[in-house]
């Protein structure tokens, strides 16, 4: 990768991409959610452990069954969107790694150390999330991240035998623009990087 994404392009993953709160009512189609795992699956996780896993909730039956555990705020939102992502992690992706990294065994190094498997997999997870997210954007989607529900209710309803645990929710859909909010100041290159 040699050359830098002409600046229509950076605008669209990230300058003047925004975060959605509102939906029109353009479903997100069965190819569009293939389309998208099948981007943000090609980016880098530790060791190429990828222990995100996604559920696309878009029917009404599933829809009813996520909202018990979101919060109040967020209600609205997720009723809305044409289909809400639960960012998940595998508790057991380290068994894959065989598959996933066979020129070196990596799952041994986190045979029993629950802790490990913890951290690994949720700080990956939250990586494939937001890769999710700049997937979802180059695709012509929007999106809506939040982490405004009751862990242990949506884990005890959508993943009961407790291997998979979820990490947070992101709305996915074509964005209502005329009911984006004031878009939010960012903080300044001084304000939050150092280069030592």
């Amino acid at each position: 990768m040699s050359s830098t994404l002409p600046d229509p392009h950076l605008d669209q993953l990230f300058v003047q991409a925004r975060t959605h709160n509102a939906w029109t009512s353009k479903p997100v189609t069965d190819d569009t959610i293939h389309a998208l795992y099948d981007l943000l699956k090609w980016a880098p996780t530790a060791a190429n452990s990828n222990p995100g896993r996604f559920v696309f909730v878009r029917s009404a039956e599933a829809k009813a069954r996520l909202l018990k555990s979101v919060a109040p705020g967020n209600v609205d939102k997720v009723k809305a969107a044409p289909c809400c992502v639960i960012v998940a992690y595998d508790t057991e992706f380290h068994d894959l790694l065989p598959q996933l990294f066979p020129a070196r065994d990596m799952r041994s190094g986190f045979v029993g150390k629950p802790e490990l498997i913890t951290e690994t997999a949720k700080r990956n997870s939250a990586l494939q999330g937001a890769y999710l997210i700049l997937a979802a954007r180059a695709l012509g989607l929007d999106a809506g991240p939040m982490s405004g529900f009751d862990h242990v209710a949506l884990d005890a309803e959508f993943f009961p035998d407790g291997r998979w645990k979820s990490n947070f929710l992101c709305n996915i859909g074509y964005g209502d623009a005329e009911k984006l909010f004031p878009r939010n100041p960012r903080l300044a290159f001084e304000d939050a990087c150092r280069v030592l």
